[in-house]
């Protein structure tokens, strides 16, 4: 989803999927070895130059956007080994989610959990804590179990769960501790899902919220504003039903035994192997928007929900994109958006081109009361001193940043702003 095209003999542009960022790196490399990133890294070092690392372009913040050494890790992609026994994976920091689905079913294991999207790299999905659904489910972060990566000093610096402090700092960096190269994740046993579609009233919804988010392992749902809002996230809303008001809900009740002979391909009703039920939107196939998604403590999950909702209808009318709102488990690393606590997401988006900007500062807003956090990866509106009262531990993660990183060279703009 990355974009990267030539704008004059010798220079290159990055865009990201969204079309929202661009950068125009002074150096740009796709290596097709980790001798070749090593190279370019202490090159970078020895010139004093910033160095980004660029994963699938999904992100809507400026996290990537240099104009020192951009790296593009996409061809260092792969399964580099699977413990059946223990439920460990290690991976390539290019392979992209979609790629692990086959290769470990064919060992007996699956993701424990993924959300809607697989193109994203697994370095990008750990390193932005991207999540699926499911209140006793933890981002890709979580199951972060050991990383390989080079520092700021150009080493190649192995970290594991004996490492406790520095690892909790490494499942969600930003990228801001080093280049990832390897990493490994703790897995599930193979398992099925069966989706359940639902397109429930807001106060049916409203009514269930409780019952549907503990009697379920995944639960998640869209309320629209408007009728043509499903579209808009290329959702197959079904019947004909008028959408304003109402809400597009997705339910896996359990993890079920693996069973070929009950496949189901039927919209609103698959039952198939975990890794081809999840992906249920392709950004290529969709229109363009620009989102923000912020956690809140899952206590005052609908109390949030329903403010949200209510600013939507009584001052910003115009705006025709959905709620989308999902469960997820407490999590350990430190820079993780539902660190310390079980958390309700809300996400919320704009039309490029539209004048959505007030809504969203409405938004951010109206979820600062709520000490909302934010995914790294999306578009947001917390600054230092925010970020420092809303994560308990952001000095520890600063202080794990300087020991790896002591001269900054994996800070950019927005980074330095927030972690120097």
């Amino acid at each position: 989803m990355s974009i990267v095209e030539r704008d004059e003999p010798g220079h290159r542009v990055w865009h990201n999927w969204a079309g929202n960022l661009s950068a125009h790196p002074s150096r740009w490399l796709r290596p097709a070895t980790e001798q070749q990133v090593l190279d370019a890294v202490r090159q970078a070092i020895r010139d004093g130059i910033s160095i980004r690392v660029v994963g699938a372009g999904h992100s809507f913040s400026p996290l990537v956007p240099t104009d020192g050494l951009m790296l593009d890790l996409g061809e260092l992609r792969g399964i580099t080994g699977v413990d059946a026994k223990r439920r460990r994976v290690r991976a390539l920091a290019g392979t992209q989610i979609r790629d692990f689905g086959d290769a470990l079913w064919e060992c007996g294991l699956s993701l424990s959990n993924q959300g809607d999207i697989d193109h994203q790299t697994i370095a990008g999905a750990i390193a932005t804590a991207t999540h699926g659904s499911g209140i006793e489910l933890g981002s890709f972060s979580s199951t972060v179990r050991w990383v390989r990566l080079i520092d700021g000093r150009g080493d190649v610096i192995e970290v594991g769960e004996d490492r406790a402090r520095e690892l909790l700092a490494a499942a969600t960096s930003l990228g801001v501790l080093g280049v990832i190269l390897e990493v490994e994740l703790e897995v599930s046993p193979a398992y099925d899902l069966q989706e359940e579609i639902l397109f429930s009233s807001w106060e049916a919804t409203r009514d269930g919220w409780a019952e549907s988010i503990v009697s379920n392992r995944h639960f998640s749902f869209f309320w629209c504003p408007a009728d043509i809002s499903p579209s808009l996230y290329g959702l197959e809303a079904g019947g004909g039903l008028p959408f304003a008001d109402r809400t597009y809900a997705k339910r896996y009740a359990r993890a079920l035994e693996p069973d070929d002979q009950a496949r189901s391909t039927d919209i609103g009703n698959r039952r198939d192997r975990s890794y081809r039920i999840y992906p249920d939107i392709n950004p290529e196939g969709i229109s363009e928007f620009h989102e923000v998604e912020y956690f809140v403590d899952a206590r005052r999950g609908l109390e949030a929900v329903s403010a949200v909702r209510d600013l939507m209808r009584e001052r910003y009318p115009d705006q025709l994109y959905p709620i989308e709102v999902r469960h997820v488990a407490a999590e350990s690393s430190y820079l993780a958006p539902a660190f310390d606590r079980p958390s309700t997401v809300l996400s919320v988006s704009g039309k490029p081109g539209t004048d959505y900007l007030p809504f969203l500062w409405a938004f951010d807003e109206l979820l600062a009361s709520f000490e909302a956090r934010a995914h790294w990866g999306k578009i947001h509106f917390l600054d230092r001193a925010r970020i420092e009262r809303v994560y308990p531990e952001f000095d520890t993660f600063v202080a794990v940043r300087r020991e790896f990183d002591p001269n900054g060279i994996y800070l950019n703009e927005h980074t330095r702003a927030l972690f120097a």
